[in-house]
């Protein structure tokens, strides 16, 4: 009997589950040749770190042909000044004979009809003026308007060139890759995907006889299992409590293996590297 006893090493936890993490497919978001991908899986990865980069070239210079094609417009805008200016000597020069007749009609050294003559060629040029500014001004908005056209397809392309270079969106771990470099990539293909290994969870199941013990935020012992080599203990945090029974999993053995609806908790532990996804574990309140 004694023998027996000491021989048990069995743990009797109060539920059972396996460690997760959270796990993001990164993308491509360009359609290219890969370039480069410095990281292996395993590796470690900063937030913000380049993952891949994907062909840049053609886009840069799609770039490149928005810039001159902006400067092609900025040299076609009238000088609005200069090119009334002639008009508006004519125009002074009509005035000023205006004012010359209408002295001599009110002296009686001029016939009427000349100072009306003169009138009329001020009114004339007064409507050429106006004319010829609203032409320009038409012209000037219709090329500020393309040149601003030029400016969002440039910043397009800056987007697209942003895009070409894939950042590591959170700090975590290169579970696998399904892409190398020279390969082509497509807008949506998956490159990689990674996970935080630091911060992990234990998703474990619960009887309705268990769930009265457990609450949100309440703190418990979480066990990662290595079979006969032992277990390892951390401290940990329940996060979630589904609000829905659902069927025992066959992968799963509760206290009471007579419960058939069982729900799902999930503690928070923050890993030392030694518990791995998908580790079977076990958790004490």
């Amino acid at each position: 009997m004694l023998m027996a006893a000491c021989g048990n090493k069995e743990t009797q936890y109060d539920a059972t589950g396996v460690f997760e993490a959270t796990e993001i497919t990164v993308s491509a978001e360009q359609n290219g040749r890969i370039m480069s991908m410095p990281y292996a899986e395993g590796d470690h990865v900063d937030k913000g770190k380049e993952v891949a980069l994907i062909d840049t070239v053609q886009l840069y210079l799609k770039a490149m042909q928005m810039g001159a094609t902006k400067t092609v417009y900025a040299a076609q805008r009238p000088e609005t000044q200069t090119q009334i200016a002639a008009l508006r000597e004519q125009l002074a020069k009509a005035r000023h004979e205006a004012a010359r007749y209408e002295a001599l009609v009110s002296d009686g050294a001029a016939n009427k009809k000349l100072l009306d003559d003169a009138r009329s060629a001020v009114t004339v040029l007064e409507r050429q003026l106006e004319a010829q500014m609203s032409q320009l001004k038409t012209s000037t908005n219709s090329l500020n308007a393309q040149m601003s056209t030029a400016d969002i397809q440039r910043m397009q392309v800056a987007d697209q060139l942003r895009r070409c270079h894939v950042m590591a969106p959170v700090a975590g771990t290169i579970l696998e890759k399904y892409a190398e470099e020279g390969e082509f990539a497509a807008i949506g293909k998956p490159l990689l995907k990674m996970a935080d290994v630091t911060n992990m969870y234990l998703r474990a199941y619960l009887t309705t006889s268990q769930l009265q013990k457990v609450r949100i935020g309440q703190k418990v012992k979480v066990y990662a299992d290595y079979g006969s080599a032992g277990h390892k203990a951390y401290y940990g945090r329940v996060t979630w409590i589904s609000s829905k029974a659902e069927f025992t999993p066959k992968t799963i053995l509760t206290a009471d293996e007579r419960a058939d609806m069982v729900y799902a908790v999930k503690v928070a532990i923050k890993n030392d590297g030694e518990a791995k996804i998908g580790m079977y574990g076990g958790l004490e309140f």
